[in-house]
């Protein structure tokens, strides 16, 4: 399959996810704030399953003007090798990417601010995955990752990469958490917490996007792979829900959110309170 085939079916079983959410009243009274589908829609739409793609697509074409002579120069590298390495280095550089532009809130860095949509959202569910600036997709290290690997010919490798972590987005922004009775369970809880520190749990990534007690937006930078948390020192394993989720005090206008730099109004997000780590841990 291709990397427009694969999106479909991701596409797909994320709507499921979706419409199961809604279905058991995960979503009831819970969008309030003025604009938030229009910034859903158009950000699933233009961000997430337009640019995304074309990024990919795109940058694989920037790389062969980039590095002359190299076009499929590792196409005859079996799956099972070139799977691992494309996901191991897709991971390595999103785990900076996504770091660097959590530590650019103080000066509001344009990384911060084009990832900070993603964040701003007061609620967790499989929408938050969609929720993005439409300019992300151009910055965000994944899609110059993947566009190497089509580049190098790992073109299977890319497509099963970028499904790999669309799913896991999936389950890990799901309002479904399964993995809080297995983390305290008896038996199960210690392996579990084990694999916490290779692979990303829905914990985990509810925890990056919480404030307050189990809130964390400044550890758990990972997406599929939380190995760089571990061995970075960002890593943190959570006992249950984070108290909030989204950016305390954060008042940006849902255009500015999805269009930033090109449209900026209103006044500007006090979303800089993240930066006192203590003050984002204490108990309310």
């Amino acid at each position: 399959m291709d990397l427009t085939t694969y999106m479909a079916w991701i596409t797909v079983g994320a709507f499921i996810v979706l419409l199961t959410e809604i279905a058991a009243g995960r979503h009831k009274g819970i969008y309030k704030r003025r604009g938030e589908f229009r910034l859903l829609g158009l950000s699933m739409a233009i961000g997430r399953f337009l640019l995304g793609p074309i990024m990919s697509i795109a940058v694989a074409g920037f790389w062969g003007m980039a590095l002359p002579g190299t076009d499929g120069a590792l196409r005859d590298l079996p799956l099972w090798a070139s799977l691992p390495l494309v996901v191991v280095v897709t991971e390595f550089c999103f785990y900076w990417g996504h770091r660097w532009a959590h530590e650019g809130v103080k000066n509001r860095s344009l990384l911060w601010m084009l990832h900070r949509t993603h964040h701003s959202a007061s609620y967790m569910n499989v929408a938050v995955w969609m929720r993005v600036n439409v300019f992300w997709s151009v910055v965000v290290p994944t899609a110059w990752t993947i566009g190497l690997a089509i580049h190098l010919g790992l073109a299977d490798a890319a497509g099963l990469t970028v499904a790999l972590i669309a799913v896991w987005n999936i389950v890990t922004h799901a309002n479904f958490r399964w993995d809080d009775a297995v983390r305290r369970h008896r038996a199960f809880g210690p392996a579990f917490r084990a694999l916490e520190h290779v692979i990303v749990s829905p914990g985990m990534h509810h925890t990056h996007h919480g404030f307050g007690r189990d809130g964390a937006s400044y550890r758990n930078f990972g997406v599929l792979l939380s190995v760089w948390d571990w061995v970075f020192g960002t890593l943190h394993i959570p006992e249950g829900r984070p108290w909030r989720y989204g950016l305390p005090g954060h008042d940006a206008h849902w255009l500015e959110e999805l269009a930033y730099p090109v449209v900026r109004m209103g006044r500007p997000a006090t979303d800089a309170s993240l930066l006192d780590s203590k003050m984002a841990a204490r108990n309310p």
